[in-house]
């Protein structure tokens, strides 16, 4: 019989998660030391060490079928752009995007529950463990997009895996979807167009721009018509759709896909550690702190 307290006494003695603790105390009738001696072979306790690292580096990355009508975009964080370059590093990230694609998970804890498509007899998760124990880095996958389409798929990857960008169209070719993936790694949308743009950040850019009018000493009634003259100029720097193509600034990008007969459905764009709050190091303060020790 496996108790709660001997799972908790094994989980903090080695800092590995409570289900592995388990299954190795199952498998090992109870046995407190052998149970942790094979959570160190199979890389789990040194992971989990690593756990609590700072893992905003890593890459993105994207990978779609052979007939381009699913597609996959994924970031996996390491800990040092060093690992970003490493191979199996890199072959892991694939081989995640690509499992997504063949897998369909709903989400992040599925994804990590399903037997790897590249390991077989192993979950993702289990890979990823042992990528941690091999490579010597926390690692984590953050997160996935995935698109399914009658039409055609499109990715770009900018920077070496810095930032990647996937695009599903209903209708038009290869190099337009290309264009239209650069065109978002370059501007930097936010929303396909002004009517996927929810009804609060249009009503918040509203008092902003109101505020703003009134400062300059417009009275009221007034400043509500330049607002709506100036909401414009907000939809044209957050909706692709009413971007100036980058290639081509005489012409917005609704203009370019109505002239390739195209039409972009979604798209996602991912930027290695967007959002990911890194731990600034103050070497100077570290060495004072060990002479004082």
């Amino acid at each position: 019989m496996i108790t709660a307290s001997l799972v908790k006494e094994l989980r903090e003695k080695t800092g590995a998660g409570m289900m592995d603790c388990k299954k190795v105390l199952t498998e090992t009738d109870g046995d407190l030391e052998k149970a942790a001696e094979l959570l160190r072979e199979r890389g789990i306790a040194k992971a989990a060490k690593k756990s609590g690292r700072v893992a905003a580096e890593g890459l993105v990355e994207a990978y779609i079928s052979d007939d381009k009508k699913v597609g996959a975009i994924v970031e996996v964080n390491a800990e040092t752009d060093f690992v970003a370059k490493n191979e199996e590093f890199r072959s892991f990230v694939m081989d995640v995007a690509k499992q997504v694609v063949e897998k369909n998970p709903k989400d992040l804890e599925e994804l990590l529950a399903q037997e790897s498509i590249a390991e077989a007899g192993k979950t993702v998760q289990e890979v990823l463990v042992n990528k941690i124990a091999t490579i010597g880095e926390n690692m984590s996958i953050r997160r996935f997009a995935r698109f399914e389409t009658e039409g055609l798929i499109g990715k770009y990857i900018h920077g070496d895996g810095k930032i990647a960008v996937l695009v599903n169209m209903a209708k038009g070719d290869e190099e337009t979807a290309k264009d239209i993936c650069m065109q978002i790694a370059a501007a930097k949308p936010e929303y396909l167009d002004e009517a996927s743009v929810p009804a609060d950040r249009l009503e918040k850019e509203k008092e902003i721009l109101k505020a703003q009018t009134m400062n300059e000493g417009k009275p009221e009634a007034i400043a509500e018509k330049i607002v709506q003259g100036r909401i414009g100029k907000f939809f044209s720097e957050i909706c692709l759709v009413d971007q100036e193509f980058v290639k081509d600034p005489s012409k917005k990008v609704s203009q370019l896909l109505k002239e390739k007969d195209a039409e972009v459905i979604e798209f996602a764009k991912f930027e290695k550690g967007e959002g990911i709050e890194k731990k600034e190091e103050n070497f100077a303060e570290e060495v004072m702190k060990q002479m004082n020790q």
